[in-house]
């Protein structure tokens, strides 16, 4: 019985069945090494739990922004005739529009691992449900790149990672909009923000950021960040873009305080 030769496209079938069965081992070996953690419990994942990426006795347990808020920074409100927040008409702000997901207090926890005790993986999850909340009004913005609020580079060193940064990476790949990591660059390492009021909170930024390149084409940006709080980091990463030729800025961030 005569033999057919191997066509090329029997070679790309293989190499591509190949790649996935590599990719499918790999992700498996990684999982048993680091297994995949519930982000707001840190209790180790089961199988069926793993696709949500999301404990099942979690899931409720974020409390999530919702109407009415502040229609300038996101902001919880409490009063349904109202349309912004106290903050917001006592001071104005350099971007244009922003949204939070959940209210910082119901995420405080899972917010300090994420930050602060090597929880990179967490910002997987938190990025399919920005994306799943907010995904059609990046669009509607007409949002053309993300922008992480970068971290001052000896703090990321010590830290391994800007969490902004990966939380930016995973709205990215959810949303399909592409992220500029570099874009601006944190030239000062400011204060912590808690420990200041709104007045020195502006002091501390004033100088803090510069673009890493002056060849912007972008007009419509979104900045991410973890938390929002006064506004004055986003303000001035938004000034910092829109001196470089950025026309409208709006911002994400995965929580906020409702207080």
């Amino acid at each position: 019985m005569k033999m057919m030769p191997a066509s090329s496209s029997d070679g790309v079938y293989a190499t591509v069945v190949t790649k996935k069965c590599l990719e499918r081992v790999l992700n498996e070996l990684t999982d048993l090494v680091y297994p995949r953690r519930c982000p707001i419990c840190d209790r180790v994942l089961n199988r069926d739990e793993q696709r949500k990426l999301i404990c099942l006795e979690c899931e409720n347990k974020p409390v999530y922004i919702h109407s009415p808020y502040c229609l300038k920074c996101g902001k919880q409100l409490s009063d349904p005739d109202e349309e912004y927040c106290e903050d917001c008409r006592k001071r104005k702000h350099s971007f244009v529009r922003g949204m939070a997901l959940y209210d910082y207090s119901s995420i405080r926890m899972s917010m300090y691992r994420f930050k602060y005790s090597g929880r990179a993986e967490y910002a997987e999850f938190y990025g399919r449900e920005i994306t799943t909340a907010f995904g059609s009004l990046f669009r509607k913005w007409g949002i053309e790149a993300i922008v992480p609020i970068p971290m001052y580079s000896g703090k990321e060193r010590m830290r391994g990672y800007n969490q902004a940064e990966k939380l930016a990476e995973s709205i990215g790949v959810e949303s399909g909009i592409p992220v500029y990591s570099g874009l601006v660059k944190r030239t000062k390492n400011t204060k912590p923000m808690k420990l200041l009021g709104v007045g020195e909170r502006t002091a501390n930024l004033k100088n803090a950021f510069i673009m890493a390149s002056n060849d912007v084409k972008f007009n419509k940006v979104l900045l991410v960040d973890d938390i929002f709080t006064t506004g004055a980091t986003i303000d001035a990463v938004a000034d910092t873009l829109m001196d470089a030729g950025v026309s409208y800025v709006y911002y994400v961030a995965l929580s906020i305080g409702t207080g």
